[in-house]
Parts: C-alpha cells; structure tokens; sequence
C-alpha cells in the first residue's frame, strides 16, 4: 500500500475517532447542565411549595410532560440513560442467532454467536422484540479511509440509544493490533458503535462494506451473509449526501422492521 493511502486511512480514522470523541463531550455538558437545572428545580420546590401549588393544573401537567420526556431514551450513552437498567439475561448464551433487518434497500440480515458475545446478543434481541430499531434510519455511512454504514440510532443524529450500556465484548477476535495501533475489520462484519470510552456501547452498530482499519475497540458480534453485504456494498457505491466522504447516506436506509432469532 502507498504511503498516501495509509496517510489517507490514517486521517480517516482520527476523524472517525474524534467524532466520537466529540458526541462524548457533547453528552457531558448535556449532563452538566442537567444536573444544573435539577438543582434549581430542588430549591424552587423547596422555597416555593405555594407558590407551585397556586400554578394550577397546567403548570403541573408540563412539569410531569418534562419530568416523562427526560426519561426517554435519548442519546446513547447519557448519564441518565446509563442510570436504566440492562435487559436481564434471556438468551441461551451457547447458542447461534441471527438478526434481520428489512430496509428500504433490501433485506440485511447476520450471524450472532451468544458464546462469544452474550451481553450484546442479548441486548440486540431484547431490543429488537420491543420494536426498538423499527422505523430507525442507518444515518451514517463513511466512504473515504473507513468504510462503514453505522445505524441503530432511534434519533437519528447519532445521539441516541437504549438508555443503558453494554460492556465491550470479544475484542481479540480479529487479532493483535498493528504498529499502527488498528486491526482490519473484514467486509462483512457487524460491531458495537461506541463513545470512544470503554464499555460505552448502547444501540448503534455499524456494518462494514469493504476492508476497514480500525482500532481493536470496537466489539465485533456478527456477520452478514453475501446478499446482504451486497445490499450494503451498493449503499456504500451510491456515496454520501453533497458526495463528502462521511454523512448521511445517499442512497437513504431505513430500518422497516428488525427480529432476532435462535439458530
């Protein structure tokens, strides 16, 4: 390989590592200014418990309506969301299963192997039965240095996820990292999308389309089969929106319906 394309692979992947790097900042002053205005909310209530009680109904309905919307699963992983608790453990954890995923480009479907991976498995199935990935859009797809379509996300922005993390799984399966400190994640694979912090994962996955470089980091829990790399490939081909080389796809993906099952 020439000395331009590894530089070129190089900067593709401090860019993909930086924007991760980024959301995580980004959740932390979230939570910082959460905290912030829990705290005033706690000295209102406290010196104006009359003052709340003359407010009336509607005031008291908008406080529940806030109090229900900061429960909801938002960005993946924020310090709230890391508060709710992980689906208890319900698979069989020697067995195989799959996922599959009709879109908008065609069905996509992968091998899971619990042994190997349980809390992800198990994470991926107790989503998928509740209807979690339904109506979702794969709202990223990378075509320069990386090559990786990442979905997953419920808001659609990169930010969202369960409202829980998952620990990193399995992440000596494809070998000792380099000098350059990256392994080759093979076409084909599926692996956990993360903060760039340590057991970080939540929802989002991505699906690599072609030959990609990437720090050991990121677990790798399945396997597409050759239809549905292709289907992925041909996202890929179709590039990126305003044809920059990381953003929203071209060829726009969404998730109609996902199912996991045994086997």
């Amino acid at each position: 390989m020439s000395s331009s394309e590894q530089r070129r692979r190089q900067l593709a992947r401090e860019k993909f590592e930086r924007q991760q790097k980024r959301r995580e900042e980004a959740r932390s002053r979230t939570r910082r200014i959460t905290a912030i205005v829990a705290a005033s909310v706690a000295v209102v209530a406290v010196v104006g418990v009359s003052a709340f009680v003359v407010a009336g109904k509607d005031d008291d309905k908008d406080k529940k309506s806030d109090a229900a919307s900061s429960q909801s699963p938002t960005p993946e992983p924020s310090e709230s969301e890391s508060k709710a608790p992980t689906p208890p453990m319900e698979i069989d954890k020697k067995a195989k299963y799959s996922m599959s995923l009709k879109t908008s480009q065609g069905d996509i479907a992968f091998s899971m192997d619990a042994a190997k991976t349980p809390e992800t498995v198990n994470s991926f199935k107790a989503l998928a039965d509740k209807g979690y990935f339904d109506d979702t859009k794969c709202h990223r797809l990378t075509t320069q240095g990386i090559f990786v379509l990442q979905c997953g996300d419920p808001k659609g922005d990169g930010t969202g996820g369960p409202g829980y993390n998952i620990p990193d799984e399995n992440l000596d399966a494809l070998g000792k990292a380099g000098a350059d400190g990256t392994v080759v994640y093979p076409p084909g694979t599926v692996a956990m999308a993360n903060t760039g912090q340590p057991n970080s994962g939540g929802s989002q996955y991505f699906l690599v389309y072609k030959e990609t470089k990437l720090p050991p980091t990121y677990t790798p829990f399945g396997t597409m089969d050759e239809a549905s790399l292709k289907a992925v490939q041909k996202v890929g081909e179709a590039g990126v929106e305003g044809g920059a080389g990381d953003g929203a796809p071209k060829k726009a993906v969404t998730v109609e319906k996902a199912s996991v099952k045994k086997g």
